[in-house]
């Protein structure tokens, strides 16, 4: 099958062979997928090493969930580059980690919404690495409209029609997005259209799921349940695997069925340095280091990379470094406390930024 695309936006790009384009909106070759996958209930847990292993390909669209560093799956960014997953493409609203992978190959194509870290300050870089044509966008989007791309592909249609982004340079930028007219108007009636978006490998870290793949979420879901169903593979990290009677019992905020799941993983603090909501806050000064060394340079930057992720084997080893039982109890108190789930009596949010005087293990 042959795909059109926004001619304008592919001149712009200076993309000459839109083959690349292809698998992201292939919705039959997604359906096909989908059909051919083993929908049974049956217990697929296996160690994260395992998981990334077997489904993550080199030259996959991967697909991070969560946002930013809010319960997003950073630990199985860190597994991918430990492994050498080589040329994958970074799709994610935001794809705020990719940037590790920039540093050795592993992602040098991007579709993009927002890079960056909220409070941290944007990925100053991400967009060098843009400059210097380490890193290529593909596509740029805002959250809205990846989001509507996201829910098309849930729903099981080729795209939805939106006033997002009408004015905008997105359309100008964005290979996949067309201003079509509204087909229900006879007059000028402009919208944007907006396909069916397909990952083929999400990771997408949870509070808890049972050994079927079931998964919980407690707060925001974002994109991911919606990725969930478009993604051709799909890996759950779990900060607890439960029983499937609990997740029946407790089905609050139960929001991914087993039938998109591939694998299921045990990982605790699988969001770490980042944030799970209700479990344990961010590590604030280890994302002050990240984003100075990331204003450094390449050098700066891949001494940070081979001290945090190749430089440790599991979650396990990246917490020694983090400050061990110290940093998890005063993390998981900040996390109670900032969510109002306890008392915040002799909590403390105050604390020292990060600064190159800062002393060794000292990131909450």
């Amino acid at each position: 099958m042959k795909f059109s695309y926004n001619q304008e936006a592919v001149k712009n790009l200076k993309i000459k062979d839109t083959s690349i384009l292809d698998r992201l909106v292939d919705y039959r070759h997604a359906r096909d997928w989908r059909q051919k996958k083993d929908h049974s209930q049956r217990d697929k847990r296996m160690s994260h090493r395992e998981a990334i292993a077997e489904f993550v390909q080199n030259g996959d669209i991967w697909y991070c969930g969560g946002f930013g560093y809010v319960r997003t799956s950073i630990q199985s960014d860190w597994e991918v580059i430990r492994q050498g997953k080589k040329n994958l493409q970074s799709i994610g609203s935001p794809n705020t980690n990719q940037s590790y992978g920039v540093t050795f190959g592993n992602m040098p194509l991007t579709h993009a919404s927002y890079a960056g870290a909220e409070m941290r300050g944007y990925d100053k870089y991400f967009s060098e690495n843009i400059k210097k044509g380490k890193v290529k966008i593909l596509s740029d989007w805002s959250h809205g409209l990846m989001a509507l791309g996201f829910k098309a592909a849930q729903l099981g249609v080729t795209g939805l029609y939106s006033k997002s982004g009408l004015g905008s340079d997105l359309v100008k930028y964005n290979p996949y997005l067309k201003v079509l007219n509204n087909p229900m108007v006879d007059g000028s009636d402009p919208c944007v259209f907006v396909p069916a978006i397909f990952p083929d490998v999400a990771c997408i870290h949870v509070h808890a799921a049972d050994k079927f793949g079931n998964a919980r979420i407690a707060g925001p879901a974002v994109n991911d349940i919606a990725a969930a169903a478009a993604t051709r593979k799909l890996i759950i990290t779990a900060e607890e695997i439960v029983s499937n009677a609990d997740i029946r019992w407790n089905n609050k905020g139960v929001v991914i069925p087993f039938q998109n799941v591939d694998a299921v993983v045990e990982l605790p603090y699988g969001a770490l340095p980042g944030y799970m909501p209700g479990a344990y806050y961010w590590a604030r000064r280890w994302w002050e280091k990240c984003f100075y060394m990331m204003s450094q340079g390449d050098e700066a930057m891949e001494a940070f990379i081979k001290e945090w992720i190749l430089g440790t084997r599991d979650i396990y080893e990246v917490i020694k470094k983090l400050g061990g039982v110290d940093f998890m109890i005063n993390n998981k108190k900040l996390a109670k406390a900032a969510e109002a789930d306890n008392e915040d009596d002799g909590v403390s949010f105050k604390y020292e930024p990060w600064t190159t005087n800062s002393p060794p293990n000292v990131f909450d």
